[in-house]
């Protein structure tokens, strides 16, 4: 039920937002839509996952293959489980050091709850555009890349900090075609979108994000 009211409320915000409105009108349903497709992205992802069914030795040897590869890796990579909950399986150091997250502590954790977004800022839309190129990887087996994604990290010590990343999100498929994982890659890309880049000779002067613009330019 609970899905299906989420389904019918997104449907409506959607169709309110093609309408002639006024801008006031138009903001608070922009930020009723986001509320109710990061809700949607949650459940869907705690309930349902992918529904795939995974042969547990091609699993284990993807796992191998993961820490062969990525473990020493610049690039941050996060190995994720496509079943109910996704559950994040592995990353390497490059990527909690990018997130600012502990291994120990997130492995094993469904990603949306590992990775939580910021709940006091009503335009947060990171989870449910992650949850829908995962989507589009399970349906297509081909990968998805998100550029400029807007997705603040928890601080070790509180509050969230303002990041913006590429992300490519690649599907891990077994012998037999079928999807095992999702291996995720991401940059971090916060001073490129927020503050511009660097000219030939201009010298980094550019200002901290928290004090740069806040969406990535169109």
């Amino acid at each position: 039920m609970q899905a299906f009211i989420l389904r019918q409320n997104i449907e409506r915000f959607q169709n309110l937002l093609k309408a002639e409105i006024g801008e006031a009108e138009r903001r608070t349903i922009r930020v009723l839509l986001a509320a109710a497709l990061r809700e949607q992205a949650i459940l869907l992802s705690s309930r349902e996952g992918f529904e795939v069914e995974i042969d547990p030795l091609q699993a284990a040897l993807q796992r191998r293959k993961f820490r062969d590869r990525f473990a020493s890796s610049f690039e941050a990579c996060l190995l994720l489980d496509p079943c109910k909950g996704l559950n994040i399986v592995d990353i390497n150091d490059a990527y909690a050091a990018a997130t600012m997250t502990d291994p120990a502590r997130i492995i094993g954790k469904p990603i949306f709850e590992a990775l939580p977004e910021d709940s006091t800022d009503p335009d947060a839309d990171g989870i449910a555009n992650l949850y829908a190129s995962l989507e589009r990887v399970f349906k297509r087996q081909t990968d998805d890349m998100m550029s400029s994604q807007r997705y603040d990290m928890r601080r070790p010590e509180g509050g969230f900090v303002t990041r913006f990343w590429k992300i490519s999100n690649r599907p891990i498929l077994g012998q037999d075609g079928r999807l095992i994982y999702f291996l995720q890659s991401l940059e971090d890309v916060t001073v490129q979108t927020t503050c511009g880049p660097i000219w030939p000779g201009q010298g980094d002067n550019r200002q901290e994000p928290s004090r740069c613009g806040r969406q990535a330019p169109s």
